[in-house]
């Protein structure tokens, strides 16, 4: 999967137009629409951006290639798991611990 690619999952994952994301990532329109059109990847800049927009690191955008793909459960988790905030996310994480030590 390349970055546009990924872009776009994350995007339609979120029910995002690229105007979405755009508003999200503080970025124009015309950026984003550039780097379709010329099917260009993004500059590290406007790759943070959209990262943040995501509520994800660099690191966690490029990881996901690398993890295992799941079924249709494990995907619905993981889209249901991205839109949670900060707090939400490390109270699901101290539950999931708490629920393996028993």
């Amino acid at each position: 999967m390349d970055v546009l690619e990924r872009i776009d999952e994350l995007r339609r994952r979120r029910g995002w137009s690229v105007n979405n994301l755009a508003m999200e990532a503080m970025l124009t329109q015309s950026t984003l629409n550039n780097l379709y059109v010329r099917k260009a990847e993004p500059k590290l800049s406007t790759l943070r951006a959209i990262c943040g927009a995501f509520g994800i690191t660099l690191a966690e955008f490029f990881r996901y290639e690398e993890l295992p793909q799941g079924g249709e459960e494990t995907d619905e988790l993981l889209r249901r798991v991205e839109s949670l905030s900060p707090e939400q996310k490390r109270a699901l994480l101290e539950f999931l611990r708490a629920s393996e030590k028993k």
